[in-house]
């Protein structure tokens, strides 16, 4: 057993009041390991209301005041100090077999057009064992197609686009892989959340928040990481959606200056 202390700290400059959605509190699939509340911290002092969206994640919002506003949270979660779970099989399910809650994640989404990648994908992954093996083939593929650079993140990028430039950052990495799935008949959605640096080598990155993804094989959610692609300790989940505009971490409808931005997932 090992415990982490997670959070982040955001300050951003409104020239007016804003209003503000923020999905950052810890999934509620996790919530039982926090040693207390990962309460969102604003200061100034201002309201917060809070909500469950369409995928079960726990989302915030508030207006913010014209001014500096900082957003933060600074807490201790329990985790088992495994790496992520890994598996021997996994069978694809035929569509007409899946769940119903599943099938969304069939479909193409904003960032991820499955639509358009649908040629390409069955040209490069036509051969590889159907079901898990496909999968791995994938990760392995988008690891391999993709060159990370911080400095060449964009918001708007898509998968197809991620694809042609051959460029990004987690975030494309697993819409890819997400949009090759999808085009193969694999149900498989976006994740969000901290992940620790234990187990790799020094020098470590700056902190931020990891993008991968769960993929429906075998009856089952498996968790995938096309970024790093082998098992990672301390991956500790926010939330989860058809790709990354459902998992904003702060949406703001105005105007604004992003001027600090930390995130932590430190062994204790």
């Amino acid at each position: 057993m090992m415990q982490f202390r997670i959070g982040y700290e955001f300050t951003y400059t409104f020239p007016q009041p804003t209003p503000c959605l923020m999905m950052l509190n810890v999934h509620s699939s996790r919530v039982s390991d926090l040693e207390r509340a990962d309460g969102i911290i604003i200061r100034p002092s201002s309201a917060v209301g809070g909500y469950r969206d369409l995928y079960g994640n726990w989302c915030s919002r508030m207006n913010a005041p014209a001014g500096k506003v900082t957003i933060s949270t600074d807490v201790t979660i329990r985790d088992s100090g495994l790496p992520d779970v890994t598996f021997d099989k996994g069978d694809q399910v035929p569509v007409e077999c899946l769940p119903d809650d599943a099938l969304v994640y069939l479909l193409p989404s904003r960032f991820c057009e499955s639509d358009e990648l649908l040629d390409i994908s069955w040209n490069l992954f036509q051969h590889a064992k159907p079901g898990l093996g496909r999968v791995k083939a994938i990760c392995d593929f988008v690891q391999n197609r993709i060159r990370f650079d911080y400095m060449k993140a964009r918001t708007t990028r898509t998968a197809k686009e991620a694809y042609d430039e051959r460029v990004g950052v987690c975030r494309d990495y697993a819409q890819l892989a997400i949009a090759f799935c999808r085009a193969l008949n694999i149900p498989a959605r976006y994740c969000t959340g901290y992940l620790s640096d234990v187990g790799t080598p020094k020098p470590y990155p700056p902190g931020d928040f990891a993008a991968y993804i769960e993929v429906y094989l075998g009856g089952q959610w498996m968790t995938f990481d096309p970024r790093n692609n082998v098992p990672r300790i301390g991956r500790i989940l926010i939330a989860r959606g058809r790709d990354a505009a459902d998992v904003a971490m702060v949406t703001t409808f105005g105007p604004n200056s992003l001027e600090n931005f930390r995130v932590w997932t430190d062994e204790i």
